[in-house]
């Protein structure tokens, strides 16, 4: 059963690690690089085929009623306006950052409007947040050591973890 887990938001991370790792058909960093991509987009469509077609009897659509376009298109006009460089690659890897930045809010939505989350589900909500908060941790060591700062990742991951505080602040005060 996966009755608390929103569908919407598992196709926008599917959506996210697609067009942030189109660069494997451009470029080589390291096997390691290419394997961890590849197993990141196969575990994200099987999670969507596991919710929408293995466990679709289980799935809740009438509370993960989200509508996508209302992330789909300001993230995406967003892109276009505001990226490192206008290559297609770039939009869409800046299209991907900026999607993950608000890619958890149908799950949010959905948890708000049942008023509840399975266990299982907030202990999923909280080590999203925490490898949120690991990235975070890793942009200070990267500006500390190679004084390395991306704006638009940074920004993006500002804005995402304050979505996660709310749901921190419940997790643990609710326990």
């Amino acid at each position: 059963c996966h009755s608390g887990i929103s569908g919407k938001s598992q196709i926008l991370f599917a959506l996210v690690f697609t067009t942030r790792y189109l660069d494997l058909f451009t470029t080589f960093i390291s096997a390691y690089n290419t394997v961890m991509k590849v197993i990141f987009l196969i575990c994200a469509y099987v999670t969507v085929y596991m919710i929408y077609v293995r466990f679709r009897k289980t799935f809740d659509s009438e509370n993960d009623s989200f509508r996508l376009e209302f992330l789909l298109v300001p993230v995406t006009g967003l892109a276009f306006l505001e990226n490192h460089s206008f290559t297609p690659l770039e939009i869409l890897w800046t299209f991907s950052i900026y999607l993950e930045s608000v890619a958890i809010l149908p799950q949010l939505f959905m948890i708000s409007k049942t008023g509840e989350a399975e266990t299982i589900t907030t202990h999923y909500l909280f080590f999203l947040g925490l490898y949120r908060a690991l990235y975070i941790a890793n942009w200070v060591w990267r500006y500390h050591t190679e004084k390395f700062y991306d704006q638009i990742a940074v920004v993006s991951g500002v804005v995402q973890t304050i979505f996660y505080c709310d749901f921190f602040y419940l997790y643990v005060t609710k326990g």
